[in-house]
């Protein structure tokens, strides 16, 4: 990890690579970022673009496509690439195609001489970063997927909605799976230093758990409703893609439900799973285990089940 010059390589400039670019640039989050897409005309249009909005910004970020070769001496490697759903094309299918795209991505970084933290986003995304761990060889750690690090951000706006009080003293988290199995560990969900199931308990006209319901069940169903609205999410997905990288780069040790390999941890292993983690230069420092009711440790456990009879059905 460079601490001189924070270097990052987007491959992949969509509507997701593109909106973590522009959050990136916003945020002066790095000072070197390469563009690196299929379609490299694209990339040097993309970083025209954004450079010629550097006169507004507060950096001097160095913007430019870019190639595999450049991926040598960055820090992150953000994989945003991949390929869309065809009409009546089963989920397994999908992921088939996109192991065949990330087997053309990453080969050519690792030959590049990278040495840094890969940064998965592509759907599904738990499964592309334990592709990516695979394909790569690295440790584990250095792999590590956006996970559920989105939806912990829509759990925490609905409840500070909910209970009209700025989100970021909401402390509660999804886990599991980015997906349909994903869920609310609700015992262990805070407001301020209060549990949200006490506060409930005391003021019952005022929450009750059907209403925490709803919650979790709006936060699993957004990106579908967005879906319908405008056909992509990709603002909410690029600031979390950003908050992750400045972690790493800063060497922050922030808690993130980031997607990691879980080696023991809840008695899982051999998968990738959003769960909250300690996250910092070297990638996932550790996996912070919260406390699950019996309940939540069956949820749990289903979730990293889908996932690994996934990954399996994939014959890598």
């Amino acid at each position: 990890m460079q601490n001189d010059n924070r270097k990052v390589v987007l491959i992949g400039t969509g509507m997701v690579g593109m909106s973590y670019a522009y959050a990136m640039l916003n945020q002066g989050a790095c000072d070197e970022l390469v563009l690196i897409d299929v379609n490299r005309e694209r990339a040097q249009g993309e970083a025209m673009d954004l450079n010629h909005g550097l006169a507004f910004a507060a950096t001097n970020m160095r913007i430019y496509a870019g190639s595999y070769r450049d991926c040598e001496d960055a820090d992150i490697v953000v994989i945003c690439a991949g390929v869309a759903q065809k009409p009546g094309e089963s989920r397994l299918d999908l992921l088939r195609r996109n192991a065949a795209v990330f087997r053309s991505i990453v080969a050519p970084v690792v030959q590049s001489g990278f040495n840094g933290i890969f940064l998965v986003a592509t759907n599904p995304v738990d499964i592309m970063t334990r592709i990516t761990c695979a394909l790569s060889g690295f440790n584990p750690r250095r792999v590590v997927g956006s996970g559920t690090v989105l939806d912990t951000a829509r759990l925490r706006f609905l409840l500070g909605d909910f209970f009209e009080v700025d989100p970021r003293n909401v402390h509660a988290y999804v886990i599991g799976e980015h997906g349909d199995s994903e869920f609310v560990p609700w015992s262990q969900a805070m407001l301020a230093t209060r549990p949200i199931t006490a506060l409930c308990k005391d003021a019952p006209d005022q929450c009750c758990s059907g209403d925490l319901s709803r919650i979790e069940s709006e936060v699993r169903d957004a990106a579908q409703q967005i879906i319908r609205a405008k056909n992509a999410t990709y603002y909410g997905i690029g600031m979390s893609l950003t908050r992750i990288t400045k972690a790493i780069l800063g060497n922050e040790n922030s808690v993130l439900t980031v997607s990691a390999m879980l080696l023991g941890e809840y008695g899982e292993s051999d998968v990738f799973v959003g769960v909250p983690c300690i996250v910092n230069r070297n990638g996932v420092r550790r996996v912070h285990t919260l406390e699950l009711s019996e309940a939540e440790k069956e949820k749990f456990h289903a979730s990293c089940e889908t996932l690994r009879t996934s990954f399996r059905d994939l014959e890598l």
